[in-house]
């Protein structure tokens, strides 16, 4: 009995945190059609593949900005028209470049931060031929943005996250992790009050080594190795409203891709913050021309971008933080 009656008084804690209805309704306006209309424009030859420091990475910063801005999401603490401006050295050359975040302020525990990213950049132009990025980091760009709108909606009819959330675009992606490692040494908000950093980087096309062809999965990495609170919601979350298959072979210690050390997550995990990274596998078009948005799946890329909203949202709500494990 005294077992029972502690499952019952425990409970709470483990389920979900909102109520479906309302959830979902926010979900739903993360559409193909908005994905697609902003990945044909963020993905196309006049951003010249958005390498770290050039005019096409600029224009990127545009689109950014003036996203956030005509939505009405304000630009995080620190920043300069939601620029973090930073210089990097890349191949002993100084070049100036920019992470851009938005933030929604929490309700009740405003203090508390989980950060949602995505990386901007792409590997520009090579041999002549424009590397458009459209799966890398394209899908997770786009997906951020639509994410961050329906975060939007939902505060502006009273039912705002009750924890901060921020939106980052990181730069340098593909230099070497260095637009998120400027942020965690240099934070807009403080890293041990940021409870969790959930990455997006290629949601966008199937993986062609899959042995099961159904495109209705995610790899997910990292969510266990610093909290298992974090992947027990997590799961619970795609079984209540997305009910992907989930597939963690790559976030196998062993994994000789060593896909967790190869995306800006690694760099809040490294300083102790609790992370996942969404990501649907490479293809024949990784870090090449053929990388367009004409091959992306925007239905299945809208599925999985639920899936990072509905899991933001259960953090951000909670009435408790996730733990670290010990």
């Amino acid at each position: 009995m005294k077992t029972l009656l502690f499952a019952l008084i425990t409970l709470p804690c483990i389920l979900l945190a909102q109520n479906s209805k309302e959830v979902t309704h926010y979900a739903e306006t993360i559409t193909a059609k908005e994905l697609k209309e902003n990945l044909y424009v963020y993905a196309s030859d006049y951003f010249q593949g958005r390498e770290t420091g050039t005019i096409g990475q600029k224009r990127a910063i545009d689109f950014l900005q003036n996203f956030y801005s005509s939505h009405d999401i304000v630009q995080a603490k620190g920043t300069e028209n939601y620029a973090q401006p930073m210089v990097l050295n890349i191949k002993g050359k100084e070049v100036q470049s920019e992470n851009i975040a938005a933030y929604i302020k929490g309700s009740v525990f405003p203090n508390e931060y989980i950060v949602i990213s995505s990386h901007l950049d792409h590997i520009g132009i090579k041999d002549g031929k424009i590397n458009n990025g459209a799966d890398d980091d394209g899908s997770g760009t786009v997906a951020l943005l639509e994410i961050a709108e329906a975060f939007k909606m939902a505060s502006e009819a009273g039912q705002g996250p009750k924890r901060s959330l921020i939106f980052l675009h990181v730069t340098g992606e593909e230099k070497g992790l260095l637009g998120s490692k400027y942020y965690t040494e240099n934070p807009l908000y403080p890293l041990k009050e940021t409870m969790a950093n959930l990455n997006i980087d290629m949601i966008g096309r199937t993986d062609p080594k899959r042995e099961d062809k159904d495109p209705n999965y995610i790899y997910l990495i990292g969510a266990d190795r610093l909290s298992q609170d974090l992947h027990d919601i997590s799961e619970e979350v795609n079984n209540k409203y997305t009910q992907f298959k989930i597939d963690y072979k790559f976030n196998e210690e062993n994994d000789p891709n060593r896909f967790y050390f190869r995306s800006d997550h690694y760099n809040f995990a490294k300083n102790n913050i609790p992370v996942i990274f969404y990501f649907s596998g490479t293809h024949e078009d990784y870090h090449k021309p053929g990388d367009t948005p004409d091959k992306i799946m925007y239905d299945l890329l809208a599925k999985r971008a639920k899936l990072v909203f509905y899991t933001a949202w259960e953090l951000a709500n909670r009435s408790t933080k996730i733990k670290l494990n010990k």
